[in-house]
């Protein structure tokens, strides 16, 4: 069987699909490393909605496939950007996302860590902001989660300095009941961002973001950066205090990160094992056992993957990672909160479906090839 594939110059060309997927079976949490999957959420395809319609979620298929994620030990990190927060879902659509997640967590016996942030507010004073990031780690900590303090495009517009931010942050530290993980979201995922941590210089924003974890040890689980800088976040990595974990969000770079070096290495919290995630799990449970090389065989061959569903514009993302998930059999559609299934391109798509097949990520080849098939006739292409 062939399938004829359009690249960027808008040519075709032939591509021969995989016959066998990669085998791969569930299994046990690790025992190495600390991984979270931050997973997407299923728009409902017959809701009569607009973009700009508060998001209609497809709950069982969205909570099916974190049970499909927690079967292979990995953690789910909810309601964090690849679930569309600030991008079609909006913060009563998030938590009740949160509630129903946490929940069926608890019942099959999964982690769950879920996303804090100011999305009530567009904008609003300090008060205004340290209110709504209140109101969000109540949720959470209500549904018996762990709390993931994400960045704030409020904070990042009314702070006028690090003090600020040193100010709000501590202030939600000293209340949490339970350790948290500090999520620093580079502006390529989110151009609103730029400058947080009270500076546009990489280096006096890590230190300030440093002083915060400094003052409050006791209460950082972790710290997960996006900043897609490997060089950066290992650095960071050693700065920061004993029992203090580092979350790699490096979507480019993970491999090598999660892997380590002589002096340490990274946790994982990412939006490109929502797709990788039982590939992801095999690879992490070989680390398990020390062999780093079978590791690293498994996981390097999939940055190739990641790094094209995550170029810029990176904060488009999600339509590949949900594109993938609609062929992998995950949901029995091609359709996204807000409309973002338009944000990609066809031979984005084109690219990102061999890349998947080759990798062996399509637990039913055929179905695969048959729904990319059906996405190349709605845009004209004739097989």
């Amino acid at each position: 069987m062939t399938i004829h594939l359009p690249d960027t110059s808008g040519r075709l060309r032939a591509y021969e699909p995989r016959r066998e997927p990669l085998a791969l079976s569930a299994g046990t949490p690790f025992t190495s490393r600390t991984v979270f999957s931050a997973a997407h959420v299923v728009a409902d395809p017959y809701a009569d909605v607009s973009p700009d319609s508060p998001a209609a979620v497809d709950w069982d298929a969205t909570l099916a496939f974190r049970r499909h994620l927690w079967s292979h030990g990995l953690g789910v990190a909810e309601a964090m950007d690849t679930a569309q927060r600030g991008m079609g879902l909006d913060w009563a659509g998030a938590a009740e996302l949160i509630r129903r997640s946490a929940a069926e967590a608890k019942a099959v016996g999964g982690r769950i860590a879920c996303g804090v942030g100011t999305d009530q507010l567009a904008a609003g004073s300090l008060e205004e902001i340290r209110k709504a990031y209140e109101e969000q780690l109540a949720v959470v900590e209500e549904a018996g989660a762990q709390a993931i303090l994400m960045a704030s495009r409020a904070l990042a517009a009314t702070a006028k300095g690090p003090e600020d931010y040193l100010e709000i942050y501590g202030h939600l530290l000293r209340q949490a009941a339970e350790p948290v993980v500090l999520h620093w979201l580079g502006p390529m995922f989110d151009p609103v961002l730029e400058g947080y941590w009270g500076s546009s210089d990489l280096d006096a924003a890590t230190d300030v973001f440093l002083q915060v974890i400094a003052a409050h040890p006791d209460k950082v689980d972790g710290v997960k950066i996006s900043l897609l800088d490997a060089r950066r976040e290992i650095d960071l990595r050693r700065r920061l205090p004993p029992g203090v974990r580092c979350y790699t969000g490096d979507d480019f770079n993970y491999p090598e990160l999660i892997a380590g070096d002589e002096k340490g290495f990274s946790h994982a919290l990412l939006g490109i094992f929502d797709p990788l995630g039982p590939l992801a799990a095999e690879a992490v449970r070989a680390l398990d056992t020390g062999d780093v090389k079978g590791f690293r065989e498994l996981l390097d061959p999939t940055v190739e993957l990641s790094r094209h569903l995550f170029q810029a514009p990176t904060r488009f993302y999600k339509t590949g990672v949900v594109f993938l998930a609609w062929l992998a059999g995950h949901q029995e559609h091609f359709t996204m909160v807000g409309g973002l299934q338009s944000a990609r391109s066809l031979p984005h798509f084109a690219t990102a479906y061999e890349l998947a097949d080759g990798l062996g990520l399509f637990p039913d080849p055929e179905l695969a090839e048959t729904r990319m098939k059906t996405l190349l006739s709605l845009y004209g292409v004739a097989q």
